[in-house]
């Protein structure tokens, strides 16, 4: 039985506060480790000793890093923990996983910048890019994690290990460090403050909310499933304070 959907809704919830709060607790120490860590790795340029001798010395600037090091461990493991019990329990889908449908938007959107396709792909809760920045920075952190252990603990991970363990992790750890520097401060910033779609700036991981026009222009099959609409409906409106629907839904 066709019907009539009233959309009352200017903003959509699409965080909670848990990960809103846990998003601020990700950047503050992120931006800890790569203050107290970068300083390290290029400490001879003038800015580093200055940083270094403000924070009383090297070994202040190290025990600043490791232990915002643990914390960061902690967020991390939260993060996949809580994600898992989730899915486990049933309370949502597992979207960040990566899926076949992944690269064929992704393609789709190639041939779309070049004019071959008249629409962007339709995405769900997290699109292809979403997702590629979150398994890089995630498996990034463990590879951080795993690296500074055996640089905190060298004379106790060389009773289990080879020595070449060492050099190996000092390595690793600088490298993948400048890595995810990069990836943070060219892809993530920019998809959140300059992209032409969130400049200023994305405010739904502050805020916890997104307006309900970038929900139906970046993520219209989660949009469209909570409202219980096929998607093809929400192109035929114009997003506004009070909007309705025609679906075949029963009138609500």
């Amino acid at each position: 039985m066709n019907g009539e959907f009233r959309v009352k809704r200017k903003r959509i919830r699409r965080f909670s506060t848990y990960r809103v709060l846990e998003h601020w607790g990700i950047i503050l120490t992120t931006m800890i480790l790569f203050a107290t860590g970068l300083c390290q790795r290029f400490w001879h340029l003038d800015l580093s000793q200055w940083f270094i001798l403000k924070l009383g010395g090297i070994d202040n600037v190290r025990l600043i890093h490791r232990y915002t090091g643990l914390l960061f461990s902690l967020q991390l493991f939260s993060n996949v923990l809580v994600g898992i019990l989730g899915v486990l329990r049933g309370r949502w889908q597992p979207s960040m996983f990566i899926t076949k449908k992944d690269y064929e938007d992704a393609i789709h959107n190639i041939r779309y910048y070049f004019g071959f396709e008249n629409q962007p792909a339709k995405c769900d809760r997290y699109d292809y890019m979403e997702k590629f920045e979150y398994w890089t920075i995630l498996v990034g952190g463990i590879l951080m994690i795993m690296t500074g252990v055996i640089l905190w603990l060298p004379t106790l991970v060389t009773r289990i290990l080879p020595g070449e363990f060492i050099p190996a992790a000092k390595a690793l750890h600088s490298n993948e460090a400048m890595l995810i520097f990069l990836l943070n401060a060219v892809w993530h910033i920019y998809n959140s403050i300059f992209s032409p779609e969130a400049f200023p700036l994305d405010t739904s991981i502050f805020t916890g909310y997104i307006s309900r026009e970038r929900m139906i222009r970046e993520h219209p099959l989660e949009y469209a499933r909570m409202e219980g609409v096929a998607p093809e409906e929400l192109e035929k409106n114009v997003p506004g304070e009070t909007q309705s629907l025609k679906v075949g839904v029963p009138a609500k």
